[in-house]
């Protein structure tokens, strides 16, 4: 159990905790959430020792293991496989023992061949996939993981979750992507306004929290200024007054010891609306009998593609990384061009491409304001300072020169240089890294009604469930075109390559696996029933789930537009308005609220069902 009593942090003038206090006891899993720059991984520094409370106090029990996954590279001997057995508990690399570490690996990705290869060699994004490695190998009693899926695949993010649903230490966990981090955790832990929430149960019953919370506070703040200011007119009206002097005098000492409420501060979100270029015609772009490979690769990286890509596509690019993804997507792009085949956009196409190694193009020279500006030179300085202010730099941050940015803030930059870049066809490569909840929120319901069509690689599943209609799928060596939504992929195709290699033994076929080989088809059937079964059930729930909250959020805004109107007819004095009006009001309080329970009822039991298929799994 660690416990956090009165902590404040600052940076200067910035403060970042204002005495906080929580408990993180036995067994639980804990999401933490906030907008980027609230906390989240001060608030980890805090908790390993790498940075110090300003007050306050953390407690951690004596022989109370922290495992967190550092972004420092540090391998101190010569496979990939002996460093991860450096992490074992025992440290004892017997067989038992190395084969838990060989599961590990190969669920994030690595192959047998990968090994005995020095982990100098691996790539960077290989490299901290190794680090993660070694956290899980270690089993520490609390396990702290920061955005642990920016470096892992669709697949690797699948093995993960099934390997932290099962997690029986306590965690803490910061990620952008809440269905994941929802699918794993027991409790969430919000960074909101310099202070710390903590409840049992997924993000949206936090936020739900915190929202129902700051508009009782705004209705009591109100009430309270009312008063406030009839209070001040009986003082002023009756100050003169001889015969009210004792009353003013009461008045006056009631007024100093009322407390003043103050407003809440407004904390502003991303606010994604991309820039519509019309088009009539049928195809945007179009790709034939598509080959590719680097260098003089004996088998093409992309083989006979074919893609035709329609106004209105939702198309998604999946599959494991380092099999093709990002190179298909600059082929479509005019970044590459074929070996073979050929790729060929429409005369009035217009596309807008953001990709991981665009953020390198940006100039370090220049100001954000000035980066903007470039996308669209039409644009005065005037519309170019509002898009800064979507993107978050407001006033003299837009003056900010890329060279100082941090990557999560280029990658912000070059998202703000495509909402000003006229497009029909948006191609988005991991576009929500360094995003928080909220911003992917915002991104998502911008893509939704971007009219033209979008193509995006992502490992997120939250973000396929929501937006895909089509899929581009890297697996089992193979590319292919899906015509139908994840879920339709999920439930009629599945992932070929989900089941890992095995990692057991050597030749003679002593190891676990090889004790077992003449069970695997059954295993593997066995396996497959369950994620079928798993795919139609939960995947209905969820999808009876997003019907309620596309219902609450429709409703609520039908809420605030009935109380604009409301308004106006009370300054109008239009009684039948006003009645009319109200009834209205009550009923679509009254069906939200219904909502609501519907959707504690829903999300409890796909949470249930999640975990009774999981256990499933486990037992295979």
């Amino acid at each position: 159990m660690i416990q956090v009593s009165s902590v404040d942090k600052a940076y200067g003038k910035q403060v970042i905790f204002d005495s906080i206090s929580f408990t993180i006891n036995a067994g639980e899993r804990v999401g933490l959430v906030g907008r980027n720059g609230h906390g989240k991984t001060t608030l980890f520094r805090m908790i390993i020792g790498d940075e110090k409370p300003d007050g306050g106090v953390i407690s951690i029990p004596n022989d109370y293991s922290l495992g967190h996954l550092s972004q420092h590279i540090n391998f101190s001997v010569d496979t990939v496989l002996r460093e991860a057995c450096l992490s074992l508990p025992s440290n004892d690399e017997g067989s038992d023992e190395t084969y838990k570490v060989k599961s590990i690996l190969m669920g994030l990705g690595f192959t047998g061949d990968d090994f005995s290869r020095p982990p100098s060699s691996l790539s960077g994004g290989y490299q901290i996939r190794l680090n993660l490695a070694k956290v899980l190998v270690r089993e520490p009693n609390l396990l702290l993981l920061d955005e642990p899926t920016n470096y892992l695949d669709i697949l690797s993010v699948r093995w993960l979750t099934q390997f932290l649903r099962a997690w029986k230490n306590e965690m803490i966990i910061i990620t952008h992507d809440r269905d994941f981090m929802d699918s794993v955790t027991t409790h969430t832990m919000g960074i909101h306004r310099c202070k710390v929430r903590k409840i049992a149960g997924p993000t949206l019953k936090l936020y739900d929290q915190i929202l129902a919370e700051e508009e009782v506070y705004e209705r009591t703040r109100s009430n309270d200024e009312k008063k406030r200011r009839e209070i001040e007119q009986f003082i002023e009206r009756f100050r003169a007054k001889a015969t009210k002097a004792r009353a003013v005098q009461s008045k006056v000492k009631a007024l100093q010891k009322r407390e003043r409420m103050e407003k809440l501060s407004v904390i502003k979100d991303l606010d994604f609306t991309f820039n519509d270029a019309p088009f009539l015609g049928k195809w945007l772009l179009e790709g034939d009998r598509i080959s590719f490979s680097y260098g003089t690769e004996s088998r093409p990286l992309i083989n006979n593609f074919s893609i035709a890509v329609g106004k209105g596509d939702r198309i998604a690019i999946i599959g494991k990384n380092g099999k093709g993804k990002t190179t298909l997507l600059n082929l479509l792009a005019g970044e590459l061009h074929p070996l073979q085949g050929t790729v060929t956009p429409h005369t009035k196409a217009q596309l807008a491409y953001f990709g991981q190694t665009n953020i390198d193009r940006l100039n370090p020279q220049k100001t954000v304001e000035e980066e903007i500006l470039d996308a669209l030179p039409e644009f005065n300085r005037k519309a170019a300072r509002n898009i800064c202010g979507i993107m978050m730099f407001e006033g003299d941050a837009a003056l900010k020169k890329v060279s100082v940015l941090s990557g999560g803030e280029r990658s912000r930059v070059l998202l703000g240089k495509l909402l000003v870049s006229p497009a029909n066809l948006l191609l988005l490569d991991e576009p929500t890294n360094h995003l928080d909840m909220e911003s992917i929120d915002s991104l998502l319901g911008a893509l939704s009604v971007f009219e033209g069509a979008v193509m995006i690689i992502t490992h997120s599943e939250m973000i396929l469930h929501a937006l895909a209609t089509r899929l581009i799928v890297f697996d089992d060596n193979e590319v292919t075109v899906f015509e139908g939504t994840y879920q339709d992929f999920l439930d009629r195709v599945g992932w070929k390559s989900e089941e890992p290699e095995s990692p057991a033994a050597g030749q003679n076929g002593n190891g676990p696996q090889g004790r077992n080989s003449g069970n695997r088809k059954d295993v593997r059937r066995i396996r497959a029933g369950i994620i079928t079964s798993r795919s139609r059930i939960v995947g209905a729930l969820q999808g009876k789930i997003a019907e309620i909250e596309n219902a609450i959020m429709r409703l609520e805004e039908e809420v605030e537009k009935s109380n604009q109107a409301l308004l106006d007819a009370s300054m109008k004095g239009d009684g039948e308005a006003i009645r009319t009006l109200s009834k209205s009001l009550r009923d679509a309080k009254e069906r939200i609220d219904s909502l609501f329970d519907e959707l504690a009822v829903l999300t409890e039991e796909l949470e249930a069902r999640s975990l009774e298929f999981d256990e499933k799994l486990n037992t295979l």
